[in-house]
């Protein structure tokens, strides 16, 4: 039932910043969490961040801690800020929800839902 809409992706210069958005609609239960993966055609899909529906901290993979942050401006919509962008942050980045881990290591615990993906590429 739950739905995911995510927008916000674009071409950006290196060290430059980002804001992607992500809004869960239908029926959301207290607990779950929403936010990101990324992933490079041909490459392992990797965590990035999720961030509790009722709280007002995330957790983040220990390659962009420092430079992404997760808020929101309504229960239930997210907000991935990128800065410092490196080239390598060049991505499909995907957003998610299901239940939040409990450290870097195992940011998710599962995901329920997906959302279709937004393309960021960093290029000078």
């Amino acid at each position: 039932q739950v739905q995911l809409v995510e927008s916000g992706g674009g071409v950006v210069q290196p060290g430059g910043s980002l804001r992607l958005s992500c809004t869960a609609s239908g029926s959301t239960l207290d607990g779950s969490g929403i936010g990101w993966f990324r992933q490079v055609p041909g490459k392992e899909r990797e965590e990035v961040s999720c961030m509790g529906l009722s709280d007002d901290d995330g957790l983040y993979a220990d390659s962009v801690k420092g430079r992404f942050t997760v808020s929101r401006d309504a229960k239930n919509t997210v907000y991935l800020q990128l800065s410092d962008l490196k080239l390598e942050d060049t991505a499909i980045y995907t957003c998610a929800y299901g239940v939040c881990g409990d450290d870097s290591e195992s940011v998710w615990e599962y995901v329920q839902r997906w959302g279709q993906g937004t393309q960021v590429t960093v290029s000078s």
